[in-house]
C-alpha cells in the first residue's frame, strides 16, 4: 500500500502548491497518473473465507477509484477550471484514503486472526 500512499501525498502536495504556475495543471494530471498507477496494482489477497467479501468490496471500490482518477484526469489539461480541480481532486482523495485505510483494515483483521486475536 506504500506506492499508493506516497502517490496520495504528492498529489495532495501539488494541490497545495500555486494554482496560478503554467506548469501546475500538468504536475496535477502526473500525479493523478500516478495514483491510478498505484491502484493498478494488486493487493494482498486474504486467506480466510470470512475476510474474503471484505477484500472483493475493496476490490469494487480500488476499481471505481480508477475510473474517478482516469475521468478526472481527462479533463485536467484543457476543460476543467482551477477551482472545478481543486475541488474534485480533494473529494477523490479524501475517498482515497478512506480505501487506504479499509484495506490497512483488511490487513490487520487477517494478522489478528492469525496470532490470535486479543484474548
Amino acid at each position: 500500500m506504500a506506492p499508493l500512499e506516497t502517490a496520495i501525498r504528492e498529489l495532495r502536495q501539488i494541490l497545495a502548491d500555486d494554482c496560478t504556475a503554467p506548469e501546475w495543471r500538468w504536475n496535477v494530471r502526473r500525479r493523478l497518473s500516478e495514483v491510478k498507477d498505484a491502484l493498478v496494482q494488486p493487493q494482498g489477497r486474504p486467506r480466510e473465507a470470512w475476510l474474503t467479501a471484505r477484500a472483493q468490496l475493496s476490490d469494487r471500490d480500488r476499481f471505481q477509484l480508477q475510473a474517478r482518477v482516469v475521468a478526472l484526469s481527462a479533463g485536467v489539461l484543457d476543460r476543467l477550471d482551477r477551482e472545478a480541480i481543486v475541488h474534485e481532486t480533494q473529494r477523490l482523495l479524501g475517498d482515497l484514503e478512506h480505501h487506504v485505510q479499509r484495506v490497512h483494515d483488511l490487513v490487520y483483521d487477517s494478522v489478528s486472526l492469525e496470532l490470535g486475536g486479543s484474548e
